[in-house]
């Protein structure tokens, strides 16, 4: 079922977003100080290709300082932004009943868009 559900996903949009997210991590990881950025945005990009079926884990090693301070970076810049957007195309997608099961995946890609450092999509 996964299968269909990452078919219909690239289909409807999600070719598009993944596609946008990696190529804004690879123009990221153009500047020195933007590649830990730039990873986490293909990363990202990655994940929002075949979201159905993976779940969002918390890495066992990732509560450092560094991290932390990215991550506070991450949302100031553009980390809330991509939370909206998402929460946003999860409310239209919810509103017909066949946009339901994308409104889920929206939903579950919003945490890794708001704190993307420290987890992993699986």
């Amino acid at each position: 079922m996964s299968v269909l559900g990452n078919l219909l996903w690239l289909l409807f949009g999600g070719l598009l977003l993944g596609l946008s997210y990696v190529l804004g991590g690879i123009v990221l990881c153009l500047t020195l100080i933007g590649i830990p950025f730039g990873v986490q945005a293909i990363k990202f990009g990655l994940a929002c290709l075949t979201p159905f079926g993976r779940e969002l884990k918390r890495k066992e090693n990732s509560s450092g300082p560094l991290s932390l301070v990215f991550n506070i970076l991450w949302i100031v810049l553009w980390g809330w932004e991509l939370a909206c957007a998402h929460l946003v195309l999860a409310l239209l997608c919810a509103l017909t009943i066949i946009g339901i099961p994308f409104a889920v995946q929206h939903l579950k890609l919003v945490p890794l868009a708001l704190v993307p450092f420290g987890h992993e999509f699986e």
